[in-house]
């Protein structure tokens, strides 16, 4: 008897087990789209700016401390 006690004990721990794994995998699925949907929501620079300057600069940064 006590071994059938801890076998349904484990099965509910298993069970709880793949519960929790299951909704913790589809929290990572909704955070991983809102990230996305962040990251695609950011607008790309403007490329024509970049060709009118010189090729120099951005090169160095000249900091004072």
């Amino acid at each position: 008897m006590n071994i059938n006690m801890n076998t349904s004990a484990s099965l509910a721990q298993n069970t709880s087990d793949v519960i929790g794994l299951t909704v913790l995998k589809k929290a990572i699925n909704i955070e991983a789209q809102n990230a996305m949907a962040l990251i695609n929501a950011i607008s790309q620079p403007p490329q024509q700016g970049a060709a009118n300057l010189s090729p120099y600069l951005g090169q160095n940064i000249n900091a004072i401390a």
